[in-house]
């Protein structure tokens, strides 16, 4: 595996071939948004926070999915890049309904953690705010889709970790939805192992555990990293 030498920020790193810019940033220990991206997971771009500049490229390019390469020169914080990101938020924010002050994962929510860091105190757009049901028919869980952003986070760990795809997306754009066994009640789904993982990632309170009241529902994600480094080193083969 050969290294390549980039610029981020106007500071020479190196990286391995066959990383992509997000991991690279990170490792230089610069922070940058993300709210679709999921250790663990396969990446998609769809959020857009990661947006970088790349000197020579008119398009500003997702980190999470843009490979590295010898010589190119990343800047990860410039003027544009946060006023896109404001944006993107004001536009997530804008699309669904997301009242904080009643939502099971107040304070523990990472649209609401985001959106503070980059001083989104206000939304300049007209709020969408679509009449969307919310499916309580699991016996465990629940999915409202009024919170949901469509990062597809439960989609990728229901399919590439569960191995079970109960879950998928169907639509395009501000009609996309979330759903369970090609549309079916989420409590008539065999495929369902009720295991939980698409609540833990879930960056919102979109999905959650039945009985949970405000501020209630904190998420954790460490199981993740846990449950796959176990199965690379063979750790629960019989």
């Amino acid at each position: 595996m050969s290294v390549v030498t980039l610029h981020i920020n106007d500071e020479l790193v190196s990286a391995r071939s066959d990383q992509k810019l997000l991991e690279v940033i990170r490792e230089q220990g610069i922070d940058i948004p993300t709210l679709c991206h999921l250790e663990g997971v396969s990446d998609l771009g769809g959020c857009r926070l990661c947006l970088v500049e790349v000197q020579g490229s008119s398009k500003l390019l997702a980190a999470c999915v843009t490979p590295v390469q010898e010589g190119m020169s990343v800047y990860t914080h410039s003027e544009r890049l946060v006023r896109y990101r404001r944006m993107i938020l004001e536009l997530l924010l804008s699309e669904r309904t997301h009242t904080c002050a009643v939502c099971v994962t107040n304070g523990h929510c990472e649209l609401q953690y985001e959106a503070a860091e980059l001083g989104v105190d206000h939304v300049r757009y007209e709020y969408l705010a679509p009449q969307l049901h919310l499916d309580a028919s699991h016996a465990r869980f629940t999915l409202d889709h009024n919170r949901c952003i469509l990062c597809q986070r439960c989609v990728r760990v229901c399919d590439e970790v569960e191995g079970a795809h109960t879950l998928d997306i169907m639509g395009r754009g501000a009609n996309g939805r979330v759903i369970t066994g090609l549309n079916r009640p989420w409590g008539e789904c065999v495929s369902c192992t009720s295991c939980g993982k698409c609540v833990q990632v879930c960056p919102t309170g979109a999905l959650f555990f039945k009985g949970s009241s405000v501020g209630e529902m904190e998420k954790r994600h460490a199981f993740l990293s846990w449950i796959l480094n176990g199965r690379e080193r063979k750790e629960w083969q019989w």
